[in-house]
């Protein structure tokens, strides 16, 4: 799984360097970090969700996830201060690139219609968010041993200053942007 660091340091590099004439390596953009978010609006009836929202994110991370809770009640969601509502993992270093490499070369093209993902969903400072609609398009996640289908978000955190440099960043990575 070492391949999409070092193609980041011999393929993309250079052509970030030479695309954006920037004058040092260290201006170069990459892949900070990224985080994956699972929200669970169903905690309520059935609280033994969050466990299985936990192991099917530690199976596909291979980090343990944190628990994330509610900065504020919502009575319209029935939702008090503190309560449990999700969970997320934040990818560095290794594992990060290790998650990229998967998403991008296994877990995409294993979607239902797949053509690509969506090239207009970076927030203006470099950064790409995406979600996905159920966690069987992972590997390591077993359709049997399953209670639910769950979605999460993905955010790809990058040094990029602009979305034209995030957006050159995540396709020489592999990220499979729509045409």
């Amino acid at each position: 799984m070492e391949k999409l660091r070092e193609q980041y340091e011999k393929e993309v590099i250079p052509a970030l360097m030479k695309k954006f004439n920037y004058k040092s390596v260290m201006e170069v953009p990459k892949l900070d970090k990224i985080v994956i978010n699972i929200g669970l609006g169903d905690i309520r009836e059935n609280p033994k969700v969050l466990e299985n929202a936990i192991s099917d994110l530690s199976l596909i991370t291979g980090q343990k996830p944190i628990i994330t809770k509610a900065k504020k009640s919502i009575a319209a969601f029935k939702i008090r201060e503190g309560a449990n509502i999700g969970c997320k993992v934040t990818l560095r270093k290794e594992k990060m690139y290790e998650f990229a490499y998967k998403l991008f070369n296994v877990a995409l093209p294993r979607v239902r219609d797949f053509r690509g993902v969506s090239a207009t969903s970076f927030d203006g400072k470099g950064n790409y968010s995406m979600g996905i609609k159920e966690q069987l398009i992972f590997p390591e996640i077993e359709y049997d041993k399953i209670d639910k289908l769950r979605g999460m978000d993905i955010v790809f955190t990058t040094t990029a200053k602009t979305d034209e440099e995030a957006h050159e960043l995540l396709t020489l990575l592999g990220m499979p942007f729509k045409n």
